[in-house]
C-alpha cells in the first residue's frame, strides 16, 4: 500500500468517524435550574439550623458535619445526572 493510499483511506476513516454533539432539552436545563435552587435552600436552611444549635458542641458539629455531606452527596448525585444528561444523544 503506497502512502497516498494511506491517507486517503486515514482521512475518509477521520471523516467517517465525527464526533456526535447533543444538546440537553429544555426539559433537563429546567431540572438543573430546579436543582440548583432546591440545593441552595437545603444550604440556606441547614445553615441556619447550625447558627441557631443550642445542644452540647459536639453534638452541634456532628449535625455540621452531616448536613456537609448530605449537600455533597446531593450535588454529586445532580452533576452526575447532569452530565448524563450532556452525553445522551435524543
Amino acid at each position: 500500500m503506497n502512502s497516498s493510499t494511506r491517507i486517503t483511506l486515514l482521512l475518509s476513516f477521520c471523516l467517517g468517524a465525527a464526533p456526535a454533539f447533543a444538546e440537553e432539552t429544555i426539559p433537563e436545563k429546567a431540572k438543573v435550574v430546579k436543582n440548583d435552587a432546591v440545593r441552595a435552600t437545603k444550604k440556606a436552611v441547614h445553615r441556619t439550623e447550625e447558627a441557631v444549635c443550642l445542644k452540647s458542641d459536639a453534638k452541634c458539629l456532628a449535625e455540621k458535619a452531616k448536613h456537609r455531606a448530605t449537600e455533597a452527596k446531593d450535588v454529586a448525585v445532580d452533576k452526575v445526572d447532569e452530565v448524563k444528561n450532556k452525553v445522551d444523544t435524543k
